[in-house]
């Protein structure tokens, strides 16, 4: 296909015929469905794996450099009704993962001990999954929850962190990590 022909195809509401779309997916490495957005709402990693994928460990160094840019995490935590796994937008801030959430809502009471200095171990997992290329990588967190101390947020709110949410989430919850683990899968 032509580079002429393709831009042509970004800027004009035209749709190629069924080759040239199955030839510009199999040279991209996708498929037509997606290449067309097609499954756009679909959970991702839902595609084969790759003939011989390998796993690799990553070091400390490695998982802290993949998270540092923030995002959307998943805490993990023992809620009230059981084992709960809820996503969050969160930043790094002085080597620790801060997040934001409703005071007095279902997080800020799971995530609450009750007890001054007492704080409850949560997990913490990032992602990012390259479905075109077959591989991703995952980073899983372990550490106390600590609720931020409206005398603390000073640190914390200068990370920027606005949760998509939206609404009410003036409860800062800082993660100290104490163990982290990641993994790489490469496609070949």
């Amino acid at each position: 296909m032509s580079p002429g022909y393709l831009k042509y195809l970004e800027e004009n509401a035209d749709t190629p015929d069924t080759g040239a779309l199955y030839r510009l997916a199999d040279a991209l490495g996708t498929t037509v469905e997606d290449l067309l957005g097609g499954g756009h709402d679909r959970p991702p990693g839902r595609g084969p794996a790759m003939a011989h994928p390998s796993l690799e460990m990553l070091d400390e160094q490695e998982c802290r450099r993949l998270i540092a840019p923030g995002g959307i995490g998943r805490v993990a935590f023992n809620g009230s009704h059981g084992p709960t796994v809820l996503p969050v937008n969160y930043k790094m801030h002085e080597g620790a993962i801060v997040f934001r959430t409703a005071v007095g809502g279902a997080m800020d009471k799971d995530l609450s001990t009750g007890l001054a200095g007492v704080d409850i171990l949560i997990a913490f997992e990032i992602d990012n999954i390259d479905e075109a290329n077959r591989e991703g990588w995952s980073v899983l967190v372990q550490g106390p929850a600590h609720h931020v101390p409206p005398e603390e947020t000073n640190g914390p709110q200068g990370t920027g962190v606005t949760p998509w949410a939206g609404g009410e989430r003036e409860l800062y919850i800082r993660i100290v990590p104490q163990h982290i683990t990641g993994r790489r899968i490469h496609g070949i």
